[in-house]
């Protein structure tokens, strides 16, 4: 089994920047992914940006460029760095790990409101 423990969601203006951070505990695989998900009001989960343990990374286009998601594997965390925050982004941020099973985070509120 595999904990996250996710923390960083909140309110923020348009233009703003959040950072989100996620940590995993529990039976931690050496190779694994770990990552980032969002799920709007009335909308499908949808993928934001992952990165493996030896650190390839791939990205929603919608936030290319305006997000960053990095990880330390000693630490076993993964990061997200959001920068150019809009209203689109509005979710719950989900954090997600994937090695030998899936697990995800409870989920934290981001808001991108004037």
């Amino acid at each position: 089994q595999v904990q996250l423990r996710e923390s960083g969601g909140g309110l923020v203006q348009p233009g703003g920047s959040l950072r989100l951070s996620c940590a995993a505990s529990g039976s931690i695989s050496r190779f694994n992914w770990m990552g980032w998900y969002r799920q709007a009001p009335g909308k499908a989960r949808e993928l934001v940006a992952m990165i493996s343990s030896g650190g390839s990374t791939n990205y929603a286009d919608s936030v290319k460029g305006r997000f960053t998601i990095s990880r330390d594997n000693y630490e076993n965390a993964v990061y997200l760095q959001m920068n150019s925050l809009q209203p689109e982004d509005t979710a719950v941020y989900y954090c997600y790990y994937n090695s030998t099973g899936k697990y995800w985070g409870q989920g934290t509120q981001v808001t991108v409101s004037s």
